[in-house]
């Protein structure tokens, strides 16, 4: 057996992730032969493929969001069933990133390679908890891979909603955050009465359909707020940048990203990605021989393991790669 770790296992080809040795992609971002979605994200799902394999909960919200295309190339694979494409051996773990998001374990010729997507360590009673995975290559998101990013536990941070005294317009992603922070509102802020967007309407749907956890909460109309001051109006992005001459109500995003706490009311640092400490934590547990690094800045992480674990950005040590 060849236990040899194979520096073209995995590379960037265009806005995805190719294995030429099974000769199948992951999360591409336009269409292709063969698929495997780690979670349903805009930037990870796309539409089109002739296979799609993924979670049940990541095909939902495809067929849901892509419904004009076909439904018959989804392939839904349980958390633990492994599968063969080709000769590789891959295998689904939950990331605790959003509902049903995935990490990728895949086998060959004796060496574990992991694709966590991304993924978070903190407690997230609305998805599963994420899995640890042993590896010899981890191949990691960076999003927040300085040392300087430390983001608060998500109860405490929540709980700074219960001093402010009006109501309160909410910004957060639709998918995966608002159905989280919906979460947090009714269990640490449970005088707050939490209003939802009409388009993250059909997430909460789906996670109440498949997750484990209930979640209170009325749909938005025009006299909601009026009256009041113990409302929560959660928005998308879009529409909570439209609402920048909104009056009456304490302007908060929830995000791991400091830019977008400016501006606003109240900074709310709640993120569904590994900080520094929790990135850290999670190598000690994988073990990994080497270290690739995707999806942000992984400089100060090779600095870190420098001597000791070899990191490298998969974009980088792959674009001299050629692909048959």
């Amino acid at each position: 057996m060849n236990n040899t770790i194979l520096a073209d296992f995995l590379i960037k080809k265009d806005d995805s992730y190719y294995c030429r040795y099974g000769d199948f992609y992951i999360d591409p971002l336009y269409p292709v032969k063969t698929a495997v979605v780690s979670h349903a994200h805009g930037d990870h799902a796309s539409p089109g493929h002739q296979t799609t394999f993924a979670t049940s909960f990541t095909i939902a919200f495809m067929e849901h969001r892509f419904s004009k295309y076909p439904k018959d190339g989804y392939q839904t694979k349980r958390f633990g069933e492994s599968w063969m494409i080709g000769p590789v051996k891959l295998t689904l773990f939950p990331a605790g990133h959003i509902l049903g998001s995935a990490q990728i374990l895949m086998e060959y010729n004796g060496v574990r390679y992991l694709y966590t997507g991304d993924y978070k360590l903190q407690e997230d009673a609305t998805c599963e908890a994420i899995v640890v995975v042993p590896a010899d290559v981890l191949i990691t998101e960076t999003t927040f891979a300085d040392p300087e990013v430390q983001h608060p536990d998500a109860a405490e941070e929540i709980q700074k909603l219960n001093d402010i005294n009006s109501n309160i317009l909410l910004g957060c992603y639709t998918l995966g955050k608002s159905q989280r922070i919906t979460h947090l509102i009714n269990t640490f802020c449970p005088d707050r009465e939490v209003l939802l967007h009409h388009k993250m309407a059909m997430a909460h749907r789906l996670y109440e359909q498949y997750g484990d956890v209930p979640l209170r909460y009325k749909l938005y109309d025009r006299k909601s707020m009026k009256g009041t001051k113990d409302k929560v109006y959660l928005v998308p992005p879009l529409t909570f940048n439209s609402y920048f001459r909104a009056t009456n109500v304490a302007r908060v995003f929830a995000s791991g990203w400091a830019r977008l706490q400016q501006h606003n009311d109240l900074s709310l640092y709640i993120s569904d990605h590994v900080d520094w400490t929790d990135l850290l934590t999670y190598i000690d547990q994988v073990r990994p021989i080497e270290i690739w690094t995707i999806h942000g800045d992984g400089t100060q992480l090779r600095t870190h393991f420098e001597g000791n674990i070899l990191v490298r950005d998969i974009h980088q040590a792959n674009s001299s790669l050629l692909i048959d």
